[in-house]
């Protein structure tokens, strides 16, 4: 029998920091900002006690509470459905896209699988008109145990919430377990100092007992309250007079679990059930506790003897005493009892309203194999699926395998399991899976199905290293079985040996086009896939001449289904299946309009559907386009918000365009801080095309800084590798750096092969960089014929930064002859285009050279007060034409409120009234590009 203990809530003590930062987080919500706090702490350590403490100082807020459970994590939405409960009545005041996409979510209509931007962006405006009249606090408690849905979605709000009164405090035991969540302002909770402790004790424990025991549990307790108030209720008095039979120094969660349990154990069996089927009912809906409890003859005053523990308390809802305690409860009852509870929770679950969760308990509480329960479950997975819960529909699938009695059933299931725990990044169930799926029977397809997913599988882990061997032996397994299939997997071979670049540890691109030649045919009419598998394969068996024009057609077979209305799941797989492949396309050939359209046109696709995974990369593909056409202020909106998405999923962030933009930027410090960074981590990670782009962009940097000696030690490792894509610039850079540290013997060759794929390109950009390339190797009279060649092509198409680079070196050319007045024209002009679009390295290179004709040419000074954020100039540019505020919302993924402080400050930077002044003090769309720095004194 434990000792007596007092039953009133228990004072929150010390705390003061934890307190103060709860407090100023509801302050900014009441003066209109918004703010947002993760508590992060071990289990027990108060931070419950804390979201209590909140919730009492959230006076005049309205207050949404919502507890993420262990047994719910699969349902998707599950959790964001309740905190959005209270607000639903505004659900039809929502933009028609928003209303729907999050009632598909929730499951208040069918439709098709909702965009979860629209869903997220739904609960924005959801939350941001909740507190229109009165502030809003959200208090999440264990969001280590949210759904992936809803922790995605409410990482998202967070990162989006600027200018709303509302306030959302997380609390959380591992970050590493809401990955989505890392970033977010965040407050480590300790435990409390020995005094508080003492102090909490004794309040807690009615009878006197040995000082030293009393500093043992203090001390064991290491300042966890929950352990402070629960191990000694496990304790009888003649326990805590000597200390005998104290638990062990296990963890402290351990010890409060038992300590839970032993009270547990002292109730009455009905009790005890009543319990058991409240901890199995996660949502804390009283009506169906009760409906269940009748259904297993448990009487209704069962509730008393469990309220009399403290543990539960029955009211319009079921709440527990802690998440712990709902923990506690159910992993202490024997499993029978686990099903018998959950047998009566499907009873009572309405099979119309909440089909998904009634499976769900159906299926915990099957004691053995039951193909009506696993074909439910197997519905639900298609349901869950719909509603954008990928993780949700793998673990219906997994349950589903788990109850098929039908062995060549549960293969199909399993792979199915498989395949949709890849898509939502549960490698160990994937595996898990696969290995329930190879116990058999398979026949020939389904093995190397299960081969191909493996593969798939490695690749997703490591990106590289062993998984275009993998993909490629898939592929040769599927060609006599489905030669759909096995086209796939070789463009999925394709794909990881161009991503694997210098670090492929197999077969490269040729064995993967070899292997397309000599393999099946592609389907008649030829699919978007076949086309492009098929162009890979020209361009490295027959060489680049020959290559390029099949590479030009599956760009243009990319464009047209692009541009269809009819843009279906193929196009959008492919995107998703192979990120590396379409993205190559445009840049490989120099073809800047080409490039703009699929960016715009990825970027859309990705927002359209939904695809978390695929939105970064398409923005940070569309961000290295604007760096090449000098937005660099564009570009960096857009790594920001590609950033801001990887971050809400726990992806890792698209560094990619950072490294160009770094570079182009010309802040040393700066941009070697994220090229290194970006090289350590790329290496850990497999994607040695990433090294060679970082070498790249140190040329770049060098080349811009005067430095050409480094340049060229760059622009040569980058040449290492013919890396799709980019491979080309680096030979640019190489010539550059060779010819300017006297070591042409390096440029030349380089020449050589930089004219054999400009002039099959045939492009302005192309043919305009092998124009200016050759003149830094020509002799004087062809030399300048050149130079005038490369800025007329250049000045043809959009790459701002490469037309101002060759008005710089032609500039130089002109001053190393003595022909300032000529050479005056060429430098101001580069030094005008760089200054105005940020490219410091190369405006002080100009500016120097400027210098030695004899003009006068002040350093101007980058970054002053009255230059727009990234952001400020979207949005400004969106204002100017002619988008409502809530518009700017949708397309942006922000709150309305949040676009109107954001015109606030531009307005301010700007000397502005009203938006229709905007259109005076903006360029327009196609000359905006950098436009801020021209305000910018010289």
């Amino acid at each position: 029998m434990g000792v007596p203990a007092v039953d009133s809530p228990v004072t929150l003590r010390g705390r003061g920091q934890e307190k103060a930062a709860l407090e100023q987080a509801l302050d900014m919500a009441r003066a209109g900002s918004s703010a947002v706090l993760v508590l992060r702490g071990e289990a027990g350590i108060g931070k419950t006690a804390l979201l209590g403490y909140a919730a009492s100082r959230a006076d005049g807020f309205r207050t949404a509470v919502v507890a993420g459970v262990e047994s719910e994590m699969e349902l998707p939405f599950a959790s964001l459905q309740q905190l959005c409960a209270p607000h639903l009545g505004r659900l039809e005041g929502l933009p028609g896209p928003q209303r729907d996409a999050l009632s598909v979510a929730f499951g208040l209509r069918e439709g098709e699988a909702p965009n979860q931007f629209l869903v997220g962006l739904a609960v924005l405006s959801l939350l941001a008109g909740a507190a229109e009249d009165r502030p809003l606090a959200c208090l999440v408690d264990d969001a280590q145990w949210l759904d992936d849905g809803s922790r995605q979605v409410l990482a998202f709000v967070a990162r989006r919430l600027l200018a709303e009164p509302v306030a959302l405090i997380f609390a959380l035991r591992d970050s590493a377990h809401a990955r989505e969540l890392a970033g977010l302002p965040e407050m480590l909770v300790v435990g409390m100092r020995e005094p508080e402790a003492r102090a909490l004790l004794a309040s807690a424990v009615r009878v006197p007992f040995d000082p030293l025991v009393r500093e043992r549990i203090v001390a064991e307790a290491r300042g966890n309250p929950m352990a402070l108030l629960q191990l000694p209720r496990a304790l009888d008095p003649a326990e805590l007079a000597g200390g005998f039979g104290f638990p062990g120094k296990g963890p402290v969660v351990g010890s409060i679990e038992t300590a839970l349990r032993q009270r547990f154990h002292t109730l009455p069996d009905e009790s005890r059930r009543l319990l058991t089927t409240g901890a199995a009912e996660p949502t804390g809906d009283a009506d169906l506790l009760w409906r269940a409890a009748g259904l297993q003859g448990i009487p209704g005053d069962a509730a008393a003897a469990a309220e009399a523990t403290g543990l539960v308390k029955f009211g319009a809802g079921v709440r527990f005493q802690h998440p712990l305690v709902r923990s506690a409860v159910y992993r202490t009852t024997s499993a029978p009892e686990r099903r018998a509870a959950h047998k009566a929770l499907a009873e009572a679950t309405d099979p119309h309203h909440d089909p998904d969760r009634r499976a769900w308990h159906r299926a915990h509480a099957a004691a053995r194999p039951d193909e009506d329960v696993a074909f439910e479950l197997e519905r639900s997975a298609c349901r869950a699926e719909g509603r954008g819960g990928a993780a949700a529909a793998a673990a219906f699938l997994r349950r589903a395998a788990e109850l098929t009695p039908d062995p060549s059933r549960r293969v199909t299931r399993a792979l199915a399991a498989a395949q949709a725990a890849i898509d939502a990044g549960g490698g160990d169930q994937a595996h898990n899976m696969l290995a329930v799926a190879e116990t058999g029977p398979l026949d020939d397809l389904q093995s190397a199905r299960s081969e191909r997913l493996r593969a798939r599988l490695v690749f997703s882990e490591v990106r590289g290293g062993d998984a275009p061997r993998l993909l490629l032996a898939a592929a040769h397994r599927l060609e006599p079985l489905d030669a759909a299939l096995a086209r796939d997997t070789l463009l999925e071979a394709a794909g990881a040996a161009i991503f694997a670049g210098q670090l492929n540890e197999g077969p490269g691109l040729r064995e993967v086009a070899e292997a397309a030649r000599a393999g099946p045919p592609p389907s008649t009419p030829p699919r978007m896939v076949d086309v492009l598998l098929d162009s890979f394969a020209s361009l490295t068996i027959d060489g680049y001449a020959t290559g390029v024009e099949a590479l030009r057609r599956s760009l243009n077979v990319v464009l047209q289904q692009q541009r269809s209305s009819a843009a279906d799941a193929d196009g959008r797989w492919l995107w998703l299946a192979f990120r590396v492949t379409p993205e190559a396309l445009a840049p490989e050939l120099w073809d800047d309009e080409a490039w703009d359209e699929l960016a715009a046109g990825a970027v859309a696709a990705a927002r359209g559907t939904g695809a978390l995974a695929v939105l970064p990369m398409a923005l940070s593909y569309q961000a290295c386009l604007n760096v090449h056409t000098g937005r660099f202020d564009t570009a960096a909106a857009l790594i920001d918000e590609g950033t801001a998405i990887s971050e809400a999923i726990g992806g890792a962030p698209m560094m990619y365009s950072e490294l160009v933009l770094g570079a182009w930027r010309g802040r040393e410090s700066e941009a070697l801080d994220v090229i290194e960074k970006t090289i350590e981590e790329v290496r850990a990670r497999g994607e040695g095309r990433v090294l060679s782009l970082a070498e790249y962009a140190t040329a770049v940097l060098y080349n811009g800084l005067g430095r050409y000696e480094d340049a060229l030690a760059a622009a040569t490792r980058a040449c290492r590798f013919e890396d799709l894509g980019f491979f080309g610039w680096a030979l640019a850079e190489l010539i550059e750096a060779g010819a300017r540290s006297g070591q042409p013997e390096a440029a030349v060759s380089a020449l050589a092969r930089l004219s054999e794929r400009t002039r099959a390109c045939g492009t302005e950009w192309a043919l305009g960089t092998e124009a200016c390339s050759r003149a830094l190797l020509s002799d004087d009279r062809a030399a300048e014929a050149l130079y005038q060649e490369a800025i007329e092509r250049l000045e043809r198409c959009r790459v701002t930064v490469h037309l101002a680079r060759a008005r710089l070196l032609y500039g130089e050319w002109l001053r190393r002859r003595n022909r300032r007045h000529d050479s005056r024209t060429q430098l101001r002009s580069a030094y005008e285009t760089f200054s105005r679009v940020g490219a410091e390295g190369f405006a002080e290179r100009a500016r120097r050279e400027l210098l030695a004709t004899g003009e006068t040419a002040r350093k101007r000074t980058f970054g002053t007060d009255s230059e727009l954020t990234g952001q400020e100039a979207q949005i400004a540019g969106l204002a100017r034409e002619g988008l409502t505020n809530a518009e700017i919302a949708a397309e942006l993924f922000i709150s309305s409120r949040t676009v109107e402080w954001h015109l606030g400050n531009v307005f301010a930077k700007l000397g502005l009234s009203s938006r229709r002044q905007l259109r005076s003090a903006l360029p327009p769309p196609n000359q905006r590009h950098g436009w801020q720095n021209q305000q910018v004194a010289t």
